[in-house]
């Protein structure tokens, strides 16, 4: 519908309902949640995970819509004191520094708020994941990487020749040693992630909305686990965008959103945009 532009950065409003969200953000700010996964969407997707540093301009464009609306959180399947640690910036605030942040990490099992965590015990059965996923990823291709998150484990092929392959070979074994431990399997970006059952960010941004007694809500995310938060949205009864931080490697979410940016920097212009939108109403 709409395209506009802030340093170069594109932001394509794509549909009636994102327009209406975006109006009523800015008309209510008050009442608006503004909540965002971390990686491919406040951090660039890199070959090794622990170091997708946080877009540099990122928590300053946070901490000034913190100022205006009713709630910013990141829901992520890392850990939150992961995602703080990446959301270090060399010059500048921090992600630490966003007043009022709240962090839902591992899908929402985890909770981080005010430098306070509150968990539930880690799933018994990534004891058995730990003792049988070295195994069974050796016999594949070099470059596949595992990634302990402490409440998950996850299984990495971007450094893989064929990645692709790689991941396609590894779904079946993977399904069936997740199955054995009592997880679930939660596909992305050239990743399977094992990690307890009962918990989506789906859930976790509809627990969020009714804490606060929201009256709009934006998500932001760019893989497959952020479809049941793009759910969440289209089925709440609130003015509500879906923004796609598009890349080429999901055409997914592309196809149930409202709004589409170009990466991490595109979501930093559509925050920065968003902004602007408030401040020019309240003057």
């Amino acid at each position: 519908m709409t395209t506009s532009t802030t340093e170069g950065k594109a932001v394509r409003v794509l549909t009636e309902t994102g327009a209406t969200g975006l109006a009523a953000i800015a008309e209510d700010p008050g009442g608006a949640v503004i909540a965002l996964d971390f990686d491919g969407t406040l951090a660039p997707i890199v070959a090794d995970p622990s170091a997708a540093w946080i877009h540099p301009a990122a928590p300053a464009a946070l901490i000034r819509l913190a100022g205006q609306v009713a709630r910013i959180a990141i829901i992520t399947g890392r850990p939150p004191s992961t995602a703080l640690a990446l959301g270090d910036t060399p010059e500048g605030p921090d992600l630490i520094d966003v007043p009022g942040l709240l962090i839902l990490g591992h899908y929402g099992l985890e909770r981080w708020e005010g430098g306070e965590t509150v968990a539930p015990p880690p799933p018994s059965g990534l004891e058995l994941v730990r003792n049988e996923l070295p195994a069974l990823v050796a016999t594949l291709a070099d470059g596949v990487k595992i990634e302990d998150k402490g409440r998950a484990v996850a299984v990495h092929t971007r450094n893989c020749a064929d990645p692709d392959a790689v991941l396609e070979e590894l779904r079946e074994p993977v399904a069936r040693l997740a199955e054995r431990a009592g997880l679930v399997v939660e596909p992305g970006r050239k990743v399977l992630e094992l990690r307890g059952p009962g918990m989506d960010k789906g859930r976790a941004l509809r627990a969020l909305l009714a804490e606060t007694a929201a009256r709009s809500v934006m998500f932001v995310g760019d893989d497959l686990g952020d479809l049941a938060a793009f759910a969440a949205v289209a089925d709440s009864s609130l003015p509500g965008v879906r923004v796609c931080s598009g890349s080429s490697e999901v055409a997914a979410l592309t196809e149930v959103c409202d709004v589409v940016v170009d990466g991490p920097a595109g979501v930093v212009a559509l925050l920065e945009t968003l902004h602007k939108s408030i401040t020019s109403r309240d003057q």
